[in-house]
């Protein structure tokens, strides 16, 4: 009922990581489990530079949660930024490329200036749930020239426990966003 993970049983409504602790974010969904072959394709898109990829995971996001996107409303699309850093080291930011793709097929603007990582984080992936958290305090920031909206949807590559969508939708609040929700490319599993 939260992030869109999926549960072990048919009356649970929320996934572990759900039920125990509040989320800064409204709602959101992951198109796929992370797991092969959808892990695969991602460390692909990511660390091999096939931005390609990023086209098909759009169009497949806005075939499956096109609906659902509109009955949102988001007046913005924003991409999960990479520090700088990362994204000279890899050459782009593979939310960005989800994102445009995405605001063009659904007419929304996608804004990948106003919210930036100004902190060059461990990566999450070998991180646990506290450390996660803790490794993104403070982590984003909003930019002195965004003109708050009233909703917001946020894009990356991959949810776990909901630490990076929580920091960043928090700032964004902050800043006078009412609603955030995320769309992610895979989503870990809520059991």
């Amino acid at each position: 009922m939260k992030c869109g993970k999926p549960l072990r049983h048919e009356e649970q409504e929320y996934c572990y990581d759900c039920m125990h602790m509040k989320h800064q974010y409204t709602r959101g969904y992951g198109l796929w489990l992370h797991r092969d072959p959808v892990s695969i394709s991602i460390y692909q898109f990511k660390y091999h530079n096939q931005r390609r990829y990023g086209i098909c995971y759009a169009e497949e996001l806005v075939f499956c949660f096109g609906r659902t996107i509109r009955r949102w409303k988001p007046d913005l699309i924003i991409p999960i930024p990479l520090h700088r850093k990362r994204r000279k080291k890899r050459g782009y930011n593979q939310a960005e490329i989800i994102s445009r793709r995405m605001g063009e097929m659904l007419g929304i603007p996608v804004d990948s200036q106003c919210l930036i990582r100004r902190i060059c984080t461990a990566p999450q992936k070998m991180l646990g749930h506290q450390e996660r958290r803790k490794n993104l305090r403070r982590a984003f920031a909003v930019r002195k020239s965004f003109f708050p909206v009233k909703t917001v949807l946020l894009i990356d590559d991959i949810y776990t426990t909901g630490s990076t969508m929580d920091a960043a939708a928090q700032v964004l609040k902050e800043k006078g966003v009412e609603k955030v929700y995320f769309l992610t490319i895979s989503i870990g599993q809520g059991y």
